[in-house]
């Protein structure tokens, strides 16, 4: 057993990105200013996107894209039972219903098939998520959404770096949602960026993201500037501060980086795994892609066990190893069975990989040796408990 514990994830923050947060707080500039418009113009150039709006976080992502849509009571929003709450509460919020198409078992993507079946007359979008960071078959998705006059939102809080069939997330004809959260591939503390081709979208969701404001903060009292505003439209208080792009500033710089180091480690994993029987190791889509690996997800078959998935992260947690659990399937929460009512095997795949899918660790500064440490320790876990 290792010595100390090793965390399912920490955040690569180096000298970097401490220096740019203390330029930031010497410069009297700490909320909303100069370095977030240059954190919008480097991210936006990195994805190939001609617009991007910073915010405090993806959730506010969804809920400004979700409002900026006109979503109303009756629509309908398709995407996945496998995702953090956030994806589904936003749609509620913006006072639509969510609809859960199934996932496709091997990749825990969203299965475009699935998604065909649950259009109806009242569908207005659909929300893609890229789980752990592997892209979802947008080809099919954005062909039922011409079908079906359909915008797509993706759910991108996975996907910073990721590819489909050559293009970086970000760069289609779609809204992309990115989050910078600590467990992210590259991250500003807490924070997201919203990125579309539209620009009057994107015109909305900035006004939105500041109290319904004509005229940023910063913009207002830098010395070419005049403190009068307006209020176009009511709106919120979800801006990106600059003491967090400076952190993210220097992170898109390293986030390539990271991917290789990310995928190392995890096709490490998939080789150690491979033989085990008790588990299922993460399947790659069939397409031209780069993964990048925000997450390291096997299902644990219980079945071959004596024990559940829960038990399984106890053990691994007496062995000094933490891990995740990404995700409970969203209609398996309190709230959304209850309003969603789901009936029993409706989402077979989503109900089988949220019963046995964990988290392990994976991140930038693990070593080899702690890649290894995790593989033992997995490995202890199922030989004590087999059936």
């Amino acid at each position: 057993m290792r010595g100390e514990f090793l965390p399912f994830s920490i955040p690569s923050i180096e000298d970097d990105e401490i220096n740019e947060v203390v330029d930031s707080l010497r410069s009297g500039w700490i909320t909303t200013g100069p370095k977030v418009k240059r954190f919008e113009e480097e991210f936006k150039k990195y994805v190939g996107s001609p617009y991007a709006v910073p915010l405090s976080s993806a959730t506010a992502g969804l809920h400004l894209v979700m409002l900026s849509l006109g979503l109303s009571q009756g629509d309908e929003v398709i995407t996945t039972p496998m995702t953090f709450a956030a994806t589904v509460s936003m749609i509620v919020r913006a006072g639509a219903r969510p609809v859960l198409a199934d996932i496709d078992p091997d990749t825990l993507n969203i299965d475009a098939a699935k998604i065909r079946a649950r259009i109806t007359e009242r569908t207005r979008a659909i929300v893609p998520v890229h789980f752990a960071g592997q892209p979802c078959d947008m080809d099919a998705i954005f062909a039922l959404a011409k079908k079906f006059d359909l915008r797509v939102i993706e759910d991108a809080a996975h996907a910073v770096g990721t590819e489909y069939k050559g293009k970086r997330i970000g760069s289609m004809d779609s809204i992309s949602v990115f989050s910078f959260h600590p467990i992210k591939n590259i991250t500003t503390g807490e924070g997201g960026m919203v990125c579309t081709r539209d620009e009057s979208l994107a015109e909305e969701i900035s006004l939105l993201k500041f109290h319904g404001m004509s005229k940023e903060a910063w913009k207002r009292y830098e010395s070419s500037g005049t403190p009068n505003y307006d209020i176009m439209l009511p709106g919120f208080k979800y801006n990106m501060m600059d003491i967090q792009a400076a952190i993210g500033i220097h992170q898109l710089r390293k986030l390539d980086t990271f991917i290789a180091r990310r995928t190392e480690i995890a096709q490490f994993y998939n080789t150690a795994f491979r033989d085990i029987d008790e588990m299922k190791t993460p399947a790659l889509v069939p397409y031209d892609h780069r993964h990048a690996w925000h997450l390291y997800t096997p299902l644990i078959r219980v079945e071959k066990l004596t024990i559940d998935r829960d038990r399984f992260m106890a053990e691994l947690k007496k062995l000094n190893i933490g891990t995740g659990l990404h995700f409970k399937a969203v209609h398996h929460h309190p709230y959304y069975r209850q309003t969603l009512k789901i009936a029993p095997g409706e989402l077979p795949n989503a109900d089988y990989a949220s019963d046995r899918i964990l988290s392990l660790p994976l991140f930038p500064r693990m070593t080899m040796d702690d890649a290894r440490d995790v593989v033992d320790a997995v490995k202890q876990v199922i030989v004590r408990n087999r059936r």
